[in-house]
Protein backbone atom coordinates (compact mmCIF):
# COMPACT_ATOMS: atom_id res chain seq x y z
CA UNK A 1 0.00 0.00 0.00
CA UNK A 2 3.04 2.37 1.03
CA UNK A 3 3.98 1.55 -2.58
CA UNK A 4 1.09 2.41 -4.36
CA UNK A 5 0.63 5.77 -2.39
CA UNK A 6 4.17 6.97 -3.62
CA UNK A 7 3.44 5.75 -6.98
CA UNK A 8 0.23 8.10 -7.12
CA UNK A 9 2.02 10.93 -5.36
CA UNK A 10 4.44 10.71 -8.03
CA UNK A 11 1.95 10.54 -10.85
CA UNK A 12 0.22 13.55 -9.16
CA UNK A 13 3.29 15.38 -9.10
CA UNK A 14 4.25 14.26 -13.07
CA UNK A 15 0.43 15.50 -14.06
CA UNK A 16 0.89 18.42 -12.25
CA UNK A 17 4.36 19.06 -13.83
CA UNK A 18 2.99 19.21 -17.17
CA UNK A 19 -0.62 21.26 -16.59
CA UNK A 20 1.84 23.85 -15.46
CA UNK A 21 4.16 23.20 -18.65
CA UNK A 22 1.17 23.52 -20.53
CA UNK A 23 -0.72 26.41 -18.88
CA UNK A 24 3.21 28.53 -19.61
CA UNK A 25 3.01 27.74 -23.04
CA UNK A 26 -0.66 28.36 -23.44
CA UNK A 27 0.19 31.48 -21.64
CA UNK A 28 2.98 32.88 -23.39
CA UNK A 29 0.97 32.18 -26.83
CA UNK A 30 -1.80 34.28 -25.83
CA UNK A 31 0.51 37.24 -24.62
CA UNK A 32 2.36 37.38 -28.00
CA UNK A 33 -1.12 36.93 -29.72
CA UNK A 34 -2.28 40.09 -27.55
CA UNK A 35 0.52 41.75 -28.37
CA UNK A 36 0.69 41.24 -32.17
CA UNK A 37 -3.60 42.34 -31.78
CA UNK A 38 -2.47 45.44 -29.70
CA UNK A 39 0.33 46.06 -32.38
CA UNK A 40 -2.56 46.19 -35.30
CA UNK A 41 -5.09 47.75 -33.43
CA UNK A 42 -3.16 51.27 -32.66
CA UNK A 43 -0.58 51.05 -35.64
CA UNK A 44 -1.23 54.87 -36.23
CA UNK A 45 -0.17 55.35 -32.48
CA UNK A 46 2.76 53.97 -33.22
CA UNK A 47 5.21 56.54 -32.35
CA UNK A 48 3.55 57.15 -29.27
CA UNK A 49 3.67 53.28 -28.03
CA UNK A 50 7.07 53.82 -28.57
CA UNK A 51 6.61 56.69 -26.11
CA UNK A 52 5.14 54.35 -23.04
CA UNK A 53 2.07 56.26 -23.93
CA UNK A 54 -1.54 54.56 -23.48
CA UNK A 55 -4.25 55.36 -25.83
CA UNK A 56 -6.24 58.64 -25.34
CA UNK A 57 -9.73 58.41 -23.67
CA UNK A 58 -12.56 60.10 -25.94
CA UNK A 59 -15.45 61.31 -23.93
CA UNK A 60 -18.47 62.65 -25.97
CA UNK A 61 -21.36 64.03 -23.09
CA UNK A 62 -24.26 64.52 -24.55
CA UNK A 63 -27.90 65.80 -23.64
CA UNK A 64 -29.04 62.14 -23.96
CA UNK A 65 -26.40 59.85 -24.03
CA UNK A 66 -22.42 60.19 -23.08
CA UNK A 67 -20.52 57.98 -26.05
CA UNK A 68 -17.16 56.80 -24.26
CA UNK A 69 -13.92 55.14 -25.53
CA UNK A 70 -10.15 55.10 -27.03
CA UNK A 71 -8.57 56.58 -29.97
CA UNK A 72 -8.28 55.31 -32.89
CA UNK A 73 -11.27 52.80 -32.59
CA UNK A 74 -13.94 53.60 -34.97
CA UNK A 75 -17.17 53.28 -32.35
CA UNK A 76 -17.16 53.91 -28.65
CA UNK A 77 -16.84 51.30 -26.37
CA UNK A 78 -19.73 52.60 -23.91
CA UNK A 79 -22.71 54.49 -24.75
CA UNK A 80 -24.51 54.95 -21.66
CA UNK A 81 -28.08 57.89 -20.56
CA UNK A 82 -26.60 60.68 -19.47
CA UNK A 83 -28.00 60.52 -16.16
CA UNK A 84 -27.23 60.06 -12.61
CA UNK A 85 -28.90 58.83 -9.14
CA UNK A 86 -28.48 59.99 -5.91
CA UNK A 87 -30.31 59.67 -2.92
CA UNK A 88 -33.74 61.24 -2.29
CA UNK A 89 -31.81 62.78 0.84
CA UNK A 90 -28.82 64.32 -0.95
CA UNK A 91 -31.25 66.96 -3.22
CA UNK A 92 -29.90 68.45 -6.03
CA UNK A 93 -31.33 72.21 -4.69
CA UNK A 94 -28.65 73.56 -3.25
CA UNK A 95 -25.05 72.54 -4.79
CA UNK A 96 -23.54 74.58 -1.70
CA UNK A 97 -25.24 72.74 0.62
CA UNK A 98 -23.88 69.21 -0.83
CA UNK A 99 -20.41 70.54 -1.04
CA UNK A 100 -20.28 70.73 2.68
CA UNK A 101 -21.78 67.53 3.45
CA UNK A 102 -19.47 65.54 0.98
CA UNK A 103 -18.31 62.24 2.42
CA UNK A 104 -19.80 59.08 2.20
CA UNK A 105 -22.57 60.36 0.13
CA UNK A 106 -20.29 61.21 -2.79
CA UNK A 107 -19.86 57.12 -3.79
CA UNK A 108 -23.35 56.23 -3.56
CA UNK A 109 -24.56 57.46 -6.93
CA UNK A 110 -25.46 55.41 -10.15
CA UNK A 111 -25.12 56.59 -13.40
CA UNK A 112 -25.90 55.36 -17.01
CA UNK A 113 -28.65 52.07 -17.31
CA UNK A 114 -28.33 51.68 -13.56
CA UNK A 115 -29.57 55.06 -12.52
CA UNK A 116 -33.13 54.86 -13.72
CA UNK A 117 -33.14 50.68 -11.56
CA UNK A 118 -32.10 52.45 -8.71
CA UNK A 119 -34.75 52.03 -6.08
CA UNK A 120 -34.65 54.85 -3.41
CA UNK A 121 -32.58 57.64 -6.07
CA UNK A 122 -33.53 60.64 -7.15
CA UNK A 123 -32.61 60.51 -11.00
CA UNK A 124 -30.92 64.04 -12.35
CA UNK A 125 -29.61 65.14 -15.52
CA UNK A 126 -26.44 67.28 -15.09
CA UNK A 127 -26.81 68.14 -18.85
CA UNK A 128 -29.52 70.31 -20.70
CA UNK A 129 -29.69 71.51 -23.97
CA UNK A 130 -25.92 70.54 -24.16
CA UNK A 131 -24.87 72.68 -21.75
CA UNK A 132 -23.68 71.15 -18.40
CA UNK A 133 -25.99 72.39 -15.26
CA UNK A 134 -24.75 71.15 -12.18
CA UNK A 135 -21.24 70.27 -12.23
CA UNK A 136 -20.41 68.55 -8.70
CA UNK A 137 -23.04 66.02 -10.55
CA UNK A 138 -20.98 66.47 -13.78
CA UNK A 139 -17.65 65.56 -11.60
CA UNK A 140 -19.23 62.25 -10.18
CA UNK A 141 -20.75 61.09 -13.48
CA UNK A 142 -17.10 61.80 -15.01
CA UNK A 143 -15.71 59.12 -12.54
CA UNK A 144 -18.16 56.91 -12.96
CA UNK A 145 -17.43 57.09 -16.36
CA UNK A 146 -13.68 56.82 -16.08
CA UNK A 147 -12.80 54.21 -13.63
CA UNK A 148 -16.24 51.93 -13.52
CA UNK A 149 -16.97 51.62 -17.50
CA UNK A 150 -13.66 52.43 -19.34
CA UNK A 151 -11.71 50.63 -16.62
CA UNK A 152 -8.78 53.50 -16.82
CA UNK A 153 -6.59 55.10 -14.80
CA UNK A 154 -7.02 59.34 -15.82
CA UNK A 155 -3.23 59.60 -14.37
CA UNK A 156 -1.96 57.62 -17.52
CA UNK A 157 -4.38 58.60 -20.74
CA UNK A 158 -4.96 61.93 -22.27
CA UNK A 159 -8.51 62.99 -22.17
CA UNK A 160 -10.24 64.47 -25.35
CA UNK A 161 -13.54 65.98 -24.55
CA UNK A 162 -15.80 67.48 -26.34
CA UNK A 163 -18.25 70.90 -25.92
CA UNK A 164 -21.44 72.55 -27.60
CA UNK A 165 -21.35 75.40 -29.73
CA UNK A 166 -21.16 78.86 -27.51
CA UNK A 167 -19.81 77.48 -25.02
CA UNK A 168 -18.42 79.81 -22.23
CA UNK A 169 -14.84 80.39 -21.49
CA UNK A 170 -16.11 79.51 -18.11
CA UNK A 171 -17.40 76.06 -18.41
CA UNK A 172 -14.17 75.47 -20.43
CA UNK A 173 -12.20 76.60 -16.99
CA UNK A 174 -14.92 74.23 -14.80
CA UNK A 175 -13.86 71.31 -17.18
CA UNK A 176 -10.43 71.66 -16.61
CA UNK A 177 -10.36 71.76 -12.75
CA UNK A 178 -12.43 68.99 -12.57
CA UNK A 179 -10.17 67.30 -15.26
CA UNK A 180 -6.72 68.01 -13.90
CA UNK A 181 -7.21 68.50 -9.88
CA UNK A 182 -9.62 65.91 -9.85
CA UNK A 183 -8.52 63.08 -11.78
CA UNK A 184 -4.66 64.62 -12.21
CA UNK A 185 -4.73 63.89 -16.08
CA UNK A 186 -1.51 64.44 -17.83
CA UNK A 187 -3.07 66.23 -20.54
CA UNK A 188 -6.67 67.20 -22.15
CA UNK A 189 -8.43 69.01 -25.05
CA UNK A 190 -11.77 70.25 -25.57
CA UNK A 191 -12.78 70.22 -28.52
CA UNK A 192 -15.87 71.55 -30.50
CA UNK A 193 -18.73 69.37 -31.74
CA UNK A 194 -19.04 70.86 -34.88
CA UNK A 195 -15.39 70.49 -36.07
CA UNK A 196 -15.10 66.94 -34.81
CA UNK A 197 -18.45 66.17 -36.75
CA UNK A 198 -17.01 67.90 -40.07
CA UNK A 199 -13.88 65.76 -39.57
CA UNK A 200 -15.62 62.57 -39.12
CA UNK A 201 -17.06 62.58 -42.72
CA UNK A 202 -13.51 62.73 -43.99
CA UNK A 203 -13.33 58.94 -43.88
CA UNK A 204 -15.72 58.02 -47.14
CA UNK A 205 -14.24 61.11 -48.72
CA UNK A 206 -11.31 61.68 -50.85
CA UNK A 207 -8.57 63.42 -49.60
CA UNK A 208 -9.05 66.45 -51.23
CA UNK A 209 -12.04 67.06 -50.09
CA UNK A 210 -10.83 66.56 -46.39
CA UNK A 211 -11.71 70.35 -45.20
CA UNK A 212 -12.43 72.23 -42.20
CA UNK A 213 -15.02 74.16 -43.75
CA UNK A 214 -18.75 73.65 -43.85
CA UNK A 215 -22.16 73.27 -42.30
CA UNK A 216 -23.06 70.97 -39.75
CA UNK A 217 -26.34 69.90 -38.86
CA UNK A 218 -26.19 68.05 -34.98
CA UNK A 219 -29.70 67.01 -33.76
CA UNK A 220 -29.22 64.55 -30.64
CA UNK A 221 -32.13 63.64 -28.43
CA UNK A 222 -32.29 67.41 -26.54
CA UNK A 223 -31.31 69.95 -29.37
CA UNK A 224 -30.48 70.62 -32.81
CA UNK A 225 -27.90 73.11 -33.78
CA UNK A 226 -26.70 74.37 -37.30
CA UNK A 227 -23.75 75.38 -36.92
CA UNK A 228 -21.26 77.18 -39.53
CA UNK A 229 -17.64 76.06 -39.72
CA UNK A 230 -14.86 78.06 -41.80
CA UNK A 231 -11.77 80.04 -41.79
CA UNK A 232 -10.80 83.26 -39.15
CA UNK A 233 -12.03 86.15 -40.51
CA UNK A 234 -8.33 87.49 -40.58
CA UNK A 235 -8.22 84.69 -43.16
CA UNK A 236 -10.96 84.92 -45.11
CA UNK A 237 -9.68 87.78 -47.38
CA UNK A 238 -7.97 84.11 -49.29
CA UNK A 239 -11.09 83.45 -50.49
CA UNK A 240 -9.10 80.25 -53.22
CA UNK A 241 -8.32 78.59 -50.00
CA UNK A 242 -11.85 77.62 -49.11
CA UNK A 243 -12.21 75.67 -51.85
CA UNK A 244 -11.08 72.40 -51.65
CA UNK A 245 -9.19 72.30 -55.01
CA UNK A 246 -6.42 74.80 -53.80
CA UNK A 247 -4.17 72.67 -52.23
CA UNK A 248 -0.18 73.78 -50.94
CA UNK A 249 2.89 70.59 -51.73
CA UNK A 250 1.80 68.49 -49.08
CA UNK A 251 -1.84 68.20 -50.01
CA UNK A 252 -3.18 70.05 -47.14
CA UNK A 253 -5.32 73.11 -47.39
CA UNK A 254 -3.22 76.33 -46.47
CA UNK A 255 -5.68 78.24 -44.52
CA UNK A 256 -6.83 78.06 -40.55
CA UNK A 257 -10.03 76.49 -40.61
CA UNK A 258 -11.97 75.13 -38.49
CA UNK A 259 -13.52 77.73 -36.71
CA UNK A 260 -16.73 78.63 -35.92
CA UNK A 261 -18.85 81.55 -36.80
CA UNK A 262 -20.91 81.84 -33.46
CA UNK A 263 -22.69 84.57 -34.72
CA UNK A 264 -24.56 82.91 -36.81
CA UNK A 265 -25.38 79.66 -34.98
CA UNK A 266 -28.89 78.53 -35.32
CA UNK A 267 -30.90 76.70 -32.52
CA UNK A 268 -33.73 74.48 -33.69
CA UNK A 269 -36.38 73.41 -30.26
CA UNK A 270 -36.71 70.45 -32.38
CA UNK A 271 -34.93 66.99 -31.82
CA UNK A 272 -34.99 63.31 -31.01
CA UNK A 273 -37.15 63.40 -27.90
CA UNK A 274 -39.57 66.51 -29.38
CA UNK A 275 -40.24 63.85 -32.39
CA UNK A 276 -40.39 60.68 -29.39
CA UNK A 277 -43.07 63.39 -27.74
CA UNK A 278 -45.02 63.54 -30.85
CA UNK A 279 -45.83 60.26 -31.68
CA UNK A 280 -46.94 59.77 -27.84
CA UNK A 281 -49.12 61.90 -28.73
CA UNK A 282 -50.71 60.52 -31.63
CA UNK A 283 -50.55 57.33 -29.86
CA UNK A 284 -53.06 58.53 -27.49
CA UNK A 285 -55.41 60.30 -29.34
CA UNK A 286 -56.08 56.81 -30.86
CA UNK A 287 -56.76 55.32 -27.84
CA UNK A 288 -55.30 51.89 -28.65
CA UNK A 289 -54.68 50.76 -24.93
CA UNK A 290 -50.80 51.26 -24.39
CA UNK A 291 -50.45 51.00 -20.84
CA UNK A 292 -49.76 54.90 -19.79
CA UNK A 293 -46.72 54.31 -17.88
CA UNK A 294 -45.61 52.93 -21.22
CA UNK A 295 -46.76 55.61 -23.69
CA UNK A 296 -42.90 57.09 -23.93
CA UNK A 297 -41.04 54.10 -24.18
CA UNK A 298 -43.14 52.32 -26.30
CA UNK A 299 -43.40 55.90 -28.28
CA UNK A 300 -39.71 56.06 -28.74
CA UNK A 301 -39.28 52.42 -29.64
CA UNK A 302 -41.49 52.97 -32.60
CA UNK A 303 -39.60 55.76 -33.47
CA UNK A 304 -35.90 54.09 -33.42
CA UNK A 305 -37.63 50.76 -35.41
CA UNK A 306 -40.68 51.91 -38.07
CA UNK A 307 -39.81 56.51 -38.65
CA UNK A 308 -38.55 57.18 -42.11
CA UNK A 309 -39.12 60.54 -43.96
CA UNK A 310 -41.12 60.98 -46.54
CA UNK A 311 -40.78 62.88 -50.08
CA UNK A 312 -44.38 64.09 -50.12
CA UNK A 313 -46.31 63.96 -47.05
CA UNK A 314 -49.46 63.79 -49.24
CA UNK A 315 -48.80 60.63 -51.30
CA UNK A 316 -47.77 59.04 -48.07
CA UNK A 317 -51.07 59.50 -46.95
CA UNK A 318 -52.48 58.23 -50.07
CA UNK A 319 -50.11 55.13 -50.00
CA UNK A 320 -50.87 54.26 -46.70
CA UNK A 321 -55.00 54.51 -47.58
CA UNK A 322 -54.54 52.58 -50.63
CA UNK A 323 -52.59 49.56 -48.81
CA UNK A 324 -52.91 49.63 -45.73
CA UNK A 325 -51.54 46.01 -45.25
CA UNK A 326 -48.71 46.73 -47.14
CA UNK A 327 -47.01 50.38 -45.12
CA UNK A 328 -49.04 49.12 -41.61
CA UNK A 329 -46.01 47.52 -39.05
CA UNK A 330 -47.14 45.95 -35.39
CA UNK A 331 -45.08 46.61 -32.23
CA UNK A 332 -46.16 44.22 -29.64
CA UNK A 333 -44.99 44.97 -25.79
CA UNK A 334 -46.02 43.61 -22.30
CA UNK A 335 -47.40 44.99 -19.86
CA UNK A 336 -45.59 46.03 -16.87
CA UNK A 337 -47.94 45.73 -14.42
CA UNK A 338 -49.84 42.99 -15.57
CA UNK A 339 -47.13 41.21 -17.27
CA UNK A 340 -50.12 40.96 -20.46
CA UNK A 341 -48.81 41.45 -23.96
CA UNK A 342 -50.60 44.20 -25.96
CA UNK A 343 -49.44 45.03 -29.62
CA UNK A 344 -49.87 48.13 -31.30
CA UNK A 345 -50.35 49.31 -35.23
CA UNK A 346 -48.12 51.23 -36.18
CA UNK A 347 -49.09 53.60 -39.72
CA UNK A 348 -49.02 57.43 -39.94
CA UNK A 349 -46.69 57.48 -37.27
CA UNK A 350 -43.67 56.05 -38.63
CA UNK A 351 -43.53 59.30 -41.21
CA UNK A 352 -45.58 62.24 -39.30
CA UNK A 353 -42.94 61.88 -36.18
CA UNK A 354 -39.60 62.86 -37.96
CA UNK A 355 -41.59 65.08 -40.26
CA UNK A 356 -41.61 67.74 -38.33
CA UNK A 357 -38.54 68.28 -38.68
CA UNK A 358 -40.06 69.84 -41.92
CA UNK A 359 -43.42 70.74 -40.71
CA UNK A 360 -43.01 71.91 -36.88
CA UNK A 361 -45.97 73.60 -36.54
CA UNK A 362 -47.16 70.11 -36.48
CA UNK A 363 -46.07 69.71 -32.87
CA UNK A 364 -44.92 73.43 -32.38
CA UNK A 365 -47.55 76.20 -33.22
CA UNK A 366 -44.95 78.44 -31.73
CA UNK A 367 -42.23 77.64 -34.27
CA UNK A 368 -42.94 76.99 -37.93
CA UNK A 369 -39.89 77.38 -39.29
CA UNK A 370 -38.48 74.65 -41.95
CA UNK A 371 -35.18 72.84 -40.66
CA UNK A 372 -34.40 73.51 -45.08
CA UNK A 373 -35.17 77.51 -44.58
CA UNK A 374 -33.07 77.59 -41.03
CA UNK A 375 -30.08 75.92 -43.29
CA UNK A 376 -30.26 78.99 -45.55
CA UNK A 377 -30.78 81.44 -43.44
CA UNK A 378 -27.59 80.61 -41.69
CA UNK A 379 -25.70 79.99 -44.22
CA UNK A 380 -27.15 83.62 -45.85
CA UNK A 381 -26.04 85.05 -42.30
CA UNK A 382 -22.55 84.14 -42.89
CA UNK A 383 -19.71 86.29 -44.48
CA UNK A 384 -20.53 86.50 -48.61
CA UNK A 385 -17.26 84.65 -49.37
CA UNK A 386 -17.95 81.70 -47.71
CA UNK A 387 -21.45 80.74 -48.54
CA UNK A 388 -20.60 78.76 -51.56
CA UNK A 389 -18.68 76.15 -49.33
CA UNK A 390 -21.12 75.91 -46.62
CA UNK A 391 -23.48 75.21 -49.64
CA UNK A 392 -21.53 72.61 -50.67
CA UNK A 393 -20.58 70.43 -47.62
CA UNK A 394 -23.33 70.28 -45.00
CA UNK A 395 -22.83 67.57 -43.00
CA UNK A 396 -25.00 65.86 -40.73
CA UNK A 397 -24.19 64.23 -36.79
CA UNK A 398 -26.28 62.89 -34.29
CA UNK A 399 -28.72 59.63 -33.42
CA UNK A 400 -32.02 62.35 -35.09
CA UNK A 401 -30.64 62.41 -38.23
CA UNK A 402 -30.31 58.61 -39.10
CA UNK A 403 -33.78 58.91 -40.23
CA UNK A 404 -34.05 57.22 -43.38
CA UNK A 405 -33.56 59.25 -46.28
CA UNK A 406 -33.04 62.76 -44.26
CA UNK A 407 -30.17 63.87 -46.17
CA UNK A 408 -31.95 63.45 -49.49
CA UNK A 409 -35.09 65.32 -48.62
CA UNK A 410 -32.91 68.39 -46.45
CA UNK A 411 -30.49 68.58 -49.60
CA UNK A 412 -34.15 68.84 -51.92
CA UNK A 413 -35.65 71.50 -49.78
CA UNK A 414 -32.48 73.49 -49.49
CA UNK A 415 -32.27 73.45 -53.02
CA UNK A 416 -35.44 74.36 -53.65
CA UNK A 417 -35.36 77.56 -51.27
CA UNK A 418 -32.05 78.32 -53.01
CA UNK A 419 -33.25 78.20 -56.30
CA UNK A 420 -36.43 80.44 -55.62
CA UNK A 421 -34.36 82.86 -54.13
CA UNK A 422 -31.77 82.66 -57.59
CA UNK A 423 -34.94 83.22 -59.31
CA UNK A 424 -36.41 85.99 -58.08
CA UNK A 425 -33.13 87.78 -58.60
CA UNK A 426 -33.03 87.18 -61.41
CA UNK A 427 -36.31 88.74 -62.35
CA UNK A 428 -35.47 91.60 -60.13
CA UNK A 429 -32.44 92.08 -62.30
CA UNK A 430 -34.51 91.12 -65.73
CA UNK A 431 -31.86 90.12 -68.12
CA UNK A 432 -29.37 91.97 -67.14
CA UNK A 433 -27.96 89.84 -64.70
CA UNK A 434 -28.32 85.74 -64.89
CA UNK A 435 -26.89 84.42 -61.75
CA UNK A 436 -24.46 81.59 -61.09
CA UNK A 437 -26.29 78.22 -60.23
CA UNK A 438 -25.51 77.55 -55.96
CA UNK A 439 -24.73 73.88 -56.11
CA UNK A 440 -25.74 71.99 -52.66
CA UNK A 441 -24.41 69.10 -50.86
CA UNK A 442 -25.93 66.88 -48.23
CA UNK A 443 -23.10 64.31 -46.84
CA UNK A 444 -24.22 61.29 -45.25
CA UNK A 445 -21.98 58.66 -44.00
CA UNK A 446 -21.61 55.55 -42.22
CA UNK A 447 -20.24 57.21 -38.84
CA UNK A 448 -22.99 59.63 -38.73
CA UNK A 449 -24.70 58.26 -35.29
CA UNK A 450 -21.70 58.88 -33.61
CA UNK A 451 -20.12 61.76 -35.98
CA UNK A 452 -19.01 64.22 -33.03
CA UNK A 453 -17.24 60.53 -30.96
CA UNK A 454 -15.69 59.39 -34.03
CA UNK A 455 -14.47 62.79 -35.36
CA UNK A 456 -12.35 63.02 -31.59
CA UNK A 457 -11.28 59.13 -32.08
CA UNK A 458 -9.71 60.11 -35.60
CA UNK A 459 -8.16 63.22 -34.30
CA UNK A 460 -6.73 61.73 -30.99
CA UNK A 461 -5.09 59.12 -32.56
CA UNK A 462 -3.27 61.19 -34.88
CA UNK A 463 0.49 62.61 -33.76
CA UNK A 464 -0.34 66.29 -33.32
CA UNK A 465 -2.81 65.83 -30.89
CA UNK A 466 -0.26 65.61 -28.03
CA UNK A 467 1.19 69.24 -29.36
CA UNK A 468 -2.33 70.97 -28.99
CA UNK A 469 -3.33 69.31 -25.71
CA UNK A 470 -2.94 71.53 -22.76
CA UNK A 471 -0.65 69.90 -20.28
CA UNK A 472 -0.64 68.95 -16.39
CA UNK A 473 2.25 71.07 -16.19
CA UNK A 474 1.05 74.73 -17.87
CA UNK A 475 -2.06 73.95 -16.12
CA UNK A 476 -0.27 74.18 -12.59
CA UNK A 477 1.72 77.37 -13.84
CA UNK A 478 -0.94 79.38 -15.50
CA UNK A 479 -4.12 77.83 -13.94
CA UNK A 480 -7.54 76.73 -15.99
CA UNK A 481 -7.36 80.39 -17.82
CA UNK A 482 -5.18 78.15 -20.47
CA UNK A 483 -8.04 76.24 -21.63
CA UNK A 484 -10.18 78.85 -22.51
CA UNK A 485 -8.69 78.65 -25.88
CA UNK A 486 -7.96 75.20 -27.51
CA UNK A 487 -6.01 75.57 -30.76
CA UNK A 488 -7.71 74.11 -34.29
CA UNK A 489 -6.77 70.89 -35.82
CA UNK A 490 -5.62 71.51 -39.21
CA UNK A 491 -6.45 69.19 -42.06
CA UNK A 492 -4.51 66.13 -40.71
CA UNK A 493 -5.69 62.93 -41.78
Amino acid sequence: SGVRENNQIAITTILTFFCLLLFNFVYQILFLFRGNYLTEQFNSTAADDMLGRLPPCVIDVGTGYTKLGFAPNKEPQMIIPSAIAIKESAKVGDQTVRRLTKGVEDLDFYIGDEAFDAKGYSVKYPVRHGLIEDWDLMERFLEHCIFKYLRAEPEDHHFLLTEPPLNTPENREYTAEIMFETFNVPGLYIAVQAVLALSASWKSRPLHERILTGLVVDSGDGVTHIIPVGPRESDRYNQTSLYPDHKDAWGATPLAEGYVIGSCIKHIPIAGRNITYFIQSLLREREIGIPPEQSLETAKAIKERYSYICPDIAKEFAKYDSEPSKWLRKYDGINSVTKQPFSVDVGYERFLGPEIFFHPEFSNPDFTTPISEMVDTVIQNCPIDVRRPLYDNIVLSGGSTMFKDFGRRLQRDIKRVVDARLKRSEKIAGDNLKPKPIDVQVYTHNMQRYAVWFGGSMLASSPEFYTVCHSKKDYEEYGPSICRHNPVFGTMM
